[in-house]
């Protein structure tokens, strides 16, 4: 008994059989696994409830009141000021000599703080790294990360008692010849003070994070350095820095960002008015202003300005960093 077959349509013997259509997943997956991740892990996401509510409550919420910059606001009234006045007292104090003055002064204390004090826990960590001695390493380390540990207020009262016309440094100055300097009131001098106090309190707690970066830092790297014949120096310059690179860059981002900030508190602490042509910067002209003379919409538009320039710096640095070292915050 014979069966028959139908034969295939012409042109279609060749031609390799139709592939099912893919089924459309969906994308459940996607939308519920942060879910299974915070049913899993809920012990550890509950930690960050209370650094959101701190931030939130502590530097967002207030952000809210700088709507007072552009109204006018009296002690007693409404929060957000009384009535619109656009951007009149940003032009009282773009046309003020005085912000200027003081715009100028801001500069140069960030500038030469970040000159001094960026590269200065850097050494200091390359010289720790180099100590042998445990005993010795110890000992320094303790004796720099000593004054992070002290107030502020402690620190400006110690500088100040130091550099008095009756302090140590000028009896000292007296034994070698010299006369007393005033120190705590030249205001050329204001500079040097402070940039000297920030170097003698931040160097030594900075070293910490290098410190635990060098230990990150792969052993045999050294070892194919010196197989190569590198010396000491040139293993310094080829291993331990480009390993330490992206440390350094995230905390020069972040020193760049508070760059218009300039040390409040300390600065409060050590000048007076015969030092506030070198003295007087930012923050505590918006103090001034705000706080003793009452004029917050005045003192909230100059402090907005000064949150714009650390904005645009900290976003232009993390940029420049990200297309010329390759490493940045975000």
């Amino acid at each position: 008994m014979s069966t028959s077959t139908t034969p295939a349509p012409p042109g279609t013997q060749d031609q390799p059989p139709a592939r099912a259509a893919p089924r459309r997943g969906k994308r459940a997956p996607a939308r519920t696994g942060w879910r299974r991740a915070l049913r899993r892990d809920w012990q550890l996401y509950s930690l960050a409830i209370l650094p959101l509510l701190f931030f939130l409550v502590f530097r967002y919420l207030p952000m809210i009141g700088n709507v007072i910059a552009f109204r006018r606001f009296e002690p007693g009234g409404s929060i957000f000021g009384e009535e619109w006045v656009g951007l009149r007292y940003v032009q009282m104090f773009l046309s003020d000599p005085t912000f200027w003055q003081v715009f100028r002064n801001t500069l140069w204390l960030g500038g030469l703080t970040l000159l001094f004090c960026f590269p200065i826990p850097i050494v200091l960590a390359l010289l720790l790294n180099e100590v042998r001695r445990r005993s010795l390493k110890r000992f320094v380390q303790s004796v720099s990360y000593l004054p992070h540990f002290l107030s502020i207020v402690i620190v400006a009262g110690i500088t100040l008692q130091m550099l008095a016309s009756d302090g140590p440094v000028n009896h000292v100055l007296g034994w070698l010849g010299h006369d007393p300097v005033r120190f705590i009131q030249e205001p050329e001098w204001f500079r040097t003070v402070f940039v000297g106090s920030e170097i003698w309190q931040t160097a030594g707690w900075g070293t910490i994070l290098y410190l635990a970066a060098l230990t990150t830092i792969d052993e045999d790297l050294y070892e194919a350095a010196r197989i190569d014949g590198a010396n000491r120096w040139r293993q310094i310059w080829h291993v331990t820095l480009p390993g330490i690179r992206p440390t350094m860059v995230t905390l020069l981002i972040l020193n760049v960002g508070t760059f218009m900030a300039v040390g409040f508190e300390k600065v409060l602490l050590l000048y007076n008015p015969l030092t506030y042509p070198t003295a007087d910067v930012i923050s505590t002209y918006v103090y001034r202003s705000g706080v003793e003379s009452n004029s917050f919409s005045y003192a909230a538009a100059i402090g907005l300005f000064e949150a714009i320039i650390g904005l645009v710096l900290i976003t232009s640095a993390n940029q420049l960093s990200r297309r010329t070292v390759g490493t940045s915050l975000w």
